[in-house]
């Protein structure tokens, strides 16, 4: 079901879990132990019912269908997924480098998403 939604829709959708995601794990500082599908979930829902223009341009048909819920699932687990997989940038690594040294701290990082959270952190 999730296939047959236009493409603007579905490209909304992702924009939505990768800016939720970032948000969740900044909130808990990109400390995995600290993640919970749960509360994010909670979050997920909180966001595509208050704040998700895609949402409301889905049919109460496909709101309600199993099969849709399913698809938009696999896309969440995709998306996350990819974003956790996608190293740094030679940029961001060039940046943190210089700023551990500068500040003298070592942050662990290990993906292009994680490395904006610590330079937005320590630049502010």
């Amino acid at each position: 079901m999730y296939k047959t939604l236009p493409t603007s829709v579905k490209s909304s959708i992702t924009r939505s879990i990768s800016k939720q995601f970032e948000q969740y794990m900044a909130g808990i500082e990109w400390k995995e132990e600290r993640f919970d599908i749960e509360n994010f979930l909670k979050v997920w829902r909180r966001y595509i019912l208050e704040n998700a223009k895609w949402y409301d341009e889905l049919s109460d048909e496909v709101k309600s269908s199993s099969e849709f819920h399913a698809d938009l699932a696999e896309k969440m687990n995709q998306t996350i997924s990819k974003m956790l997989s996608e190293p740094p940038s030679a940029e961001q690594v060039e940046k943190l480098e210089a700023l551990q040294k500068e500040k003298n701290i070592a942050e662990d990082y290990s993906c292009k998403a994680e490395a904006a959270y610590i330079l937005n952190k320590w630049n502010k």
